[in-house]
């Protein structure tokens, strides 16, 4: 590599594209007031996730209500529209805490997560007046308890406890609650008896929607419970694992009887539903990696109406009282998360949000192609490519791999992506297995010991870049976030010769580290994931790539927020450490104030900038 070509940066024109991709604002996590003509949401246009409050129909700008040095990760209205509960990150740490609010800005307080420790996981408001239950992890367990707290009075009272427990909704009397429990892979929803404390599962083992089940709510009449529940062997949905709605019937004594298949698809995964008063069923579908809204009789799953997007992508939403209407968070490759409001009747057509920030150029995006390829073993992956303008053969090329590694890569705003392709760079981002979105049986393959397939799908997306044309041989790079990150250091440490360079962003380098340093209910939940920290303790030094950091090659660049608590900033720091010593080409970026998500402004516009340089340079 010539001094010339080290020396060579972007040029002034990618800079500025690169500037107004990453510095576009976003509205997200939408909140309909229980009167319809407000709308709480979070917002980045000041630069982080704040608090907003607008008036809708009024061109009039939103008022902030989140204080100046919180990160607002969500809001919930409450249903007689008094209180607005949200959840803060403190200094970016996953920990989060529980704050209340008057919708005029008044009153605002912290409600719970008061040690620096705790992590708050959102619940949602009771029938009664002021009282929001939420999930508490204590941060020095493995645990969470489901607790309702008195957003007036401050009073507590834990309604149940016994392992880690994420309240999904609360009986009107607040006599029983549902949770979701279990580590990942294996999360199921239980009934609980407040007085007693019992736990049951809503579905036994064994029946459709038993082995996994989420999202339970009770029916309006406390006579069912409605589930989100994966349904394998469903009759008429041949080799389905699809995730599909659930009836569960509830007698006299809230004893669970035999669930009842309402809606189910075998090319869809149900995201989220709503049950509405007319017999009908909101259902909010994962197809392919986008969103399709349907209306369905709930009688026998019959579909009354497609709803149209505007945009391909809906991460989250809030219906109207009258059903009739959903405020709905939309995004694609060309626009960042926007409010818009989505007749469900078909009446009139999706209207953005007055308040809705400006989208950047569309001259300066391009939408990607969704393409599948096989794996070496014939399992079917697929991706989505996003090449330059004017590039029609094969090109530098990186290779993005997203995190969970139960994510799922979706036509999304993507500013790190569009960034890449700004400096005329062609990105693809594939779902390996593993990845959501595609079943059940999909994202488990890559659990213990089937994580080596999951690595192979790394040569097989390589391989077909290249084979296709997409891709110039010598001239790839590997880049990834959380567990993405973890995927790019394993795939230059594996396959040395495969990668020109790589980037990370909060990835683990040593899952033994990880596990030691992580929030302990993360840990918990990661062992059907990985493996037990203790049992396992030899096979997570086999997959760590910092236990073969010698064969690594490439130049990397390793990025962390410095108050990341979920992939401790250690994970880059040890990695960077080693690679210096070893006299590789290494770069540590740490982010000032950020956690595993980077959310501030000049940060994301730092990490994207720095990013793009680096593989445009190395590659």
């Amino acid at each position: 590599m010539t001094d010339a070509l080290l020396s060579r940066g972007l040029s002034t024109q990618v800079r500025l594209a690169i500037a107004e991709i990453a510095g576009a604002s976003g509205v997200w996590c939408p909140a309909l007031a229980p009167t319809g003509d407000r709308v709480a949401c979070v917002s980045d246009r000041s630069g982080k996730p704040r608090l907003e409050v607008a008036t809708l129909g009024q061109q009039t700008p939103p008022a902030v209500l989140s204080g100046p040095d919180e990160e607002v990760v969500s809001v919930a209205w409450s249903p007689d529209g008094e209180w607005l509960a949200y959840l803060v990150s403190p200094g970016g740490s996953i920990c989060a805490q529980l704050w209340a609010v008057r919708p005029d800005g008044t009153d605002r307080h912290l409600v719970a997560g008061e040690d620096p420790r705790t992590t708050v996981f959102a619940g949602g408001w009771t029938a009664a007046p002021g009282h929001y239950v939420c999930s508490i992890a204590p941060g020095d367990g493995p645990g969470a308890d489901v607790v309702l707290v008195d957003v007036v009075s401050g009073a507590r009272r834990t309604l149940a406890t016994g392992g880690f427990l994420s309240v999904t909704a609360v009986a009107a009397d607040e006599r029983t609650l549902l949770a979701r429990r279990g580590p990942r892979g294996h999360r199921h929803v239980v009934l609980v008896d407040v007085a007693s404390g019992e736990q049951r599962r809503v579905v036994p083992l064994g029946s459709p929607g038993g082995a996994a089940s989420e999202d339970g709510r009770f029916a309006p009449d406390g006579s069912a419970v409605y589930l989100r529940a994966g349904l394998p062997g469903v009759p008429g949905l041949p080799r389905s694992d699809r995730t599909g709605l659930l009836r569960v019937p509830l007698d006299a004594d809230r004893v669970p009887g035999t669930g009842e298949v309402l809606v189910a698809r075998p090319d869809a995964d149900l995201d989220a539903y709503a049950v509405l008063a007319d017999g009908t069923v909101v259902c909010v579908w994962n197809a392919d990696g986008s969103t399709e809204v349907e209306v369905r009789d709930l009688a026998d799953g019959r579909l009354v109406r497609a709803v149209p997007l505007p945009e391909p992508v809906m991460p989250g939403w809030s219906l109207a009282g009258d059903g009739r209407t959903l405020l709905a968070e939309l995004t694609g490759p060309l626009a960042p998360r926007s409010l818009w409001l989505v007749s469900l009747d078909g009446a009139d057509g999706p209207q953005p949000l007055p308040s809705t920030p400006r989208r950047p150029d569309p001259h300066l995006l391009v939408v990607p192609e969704h393409r599948r390829y096989a794996a070496a073993d014939g399992t079917e992956l697929d991706g989505w490519l996003y090449v330059p303008p004017g590039v029609h053969g094969p090109n530098r090329t990186v290779v993005s791999f997203h995190g969970g590694p139960e994510g799922q890569e979706r036509p999304s705003w993507s500013p790190v992506a569009q960034s890449l392709v700004a400096a005329g760079l062609t990105v693809f981002a594939p779902n390996v297995r593993g990845s959501g979105g595609h079943g059940a049986a999909f994202m488990a393959a890559d659990d213990l010991g089937a994580r080596e397939a999951s690595f192979a799908d790394v040569v097989a997306t390589v391989d077909h870049l290249v084979g296709s044309g997409v891709a110039r041989p010598g001239q790839l790079g590997a880049h990834g976030w959380s567990y993405g990150g973890y995927l790019t250091l394993v795939a230059l440490t594996r396959w040395p010769d495969l990668f020109a360079a790589g980037a990370t962003l909060a990835g683990m380098s040593d899952l033994r580290t990880f596990f030691a340093g992580t929030e302990p209910w993360m840990a918990a939940a990661s062992v059907t994931e990985y493996g037990d920290p203790v049992a396992d303790r030899d096979v997570l030094a086999a997959i760590s790539p910092m236990t073969a950091l010698d064969r690594l090659t490439a130049p990397v660049l390793l990025t962390h927020g410095d108050r990341d608590t979920n992939v401790p900033v250690l994970e880059s720091v040890q990695a960077h450490q080693e690679l210096t010593a070893r006299g590789a080409t290494a770069e540590l970026l740490l982010l000032t104030g950020e956690g595993h998500t980077i959310v501030g402004r000049e940060n994301l516009l730092h990490l994207s900038e720095r990013v793009a340089e680096w593989f445009d340079r190395w590659l």
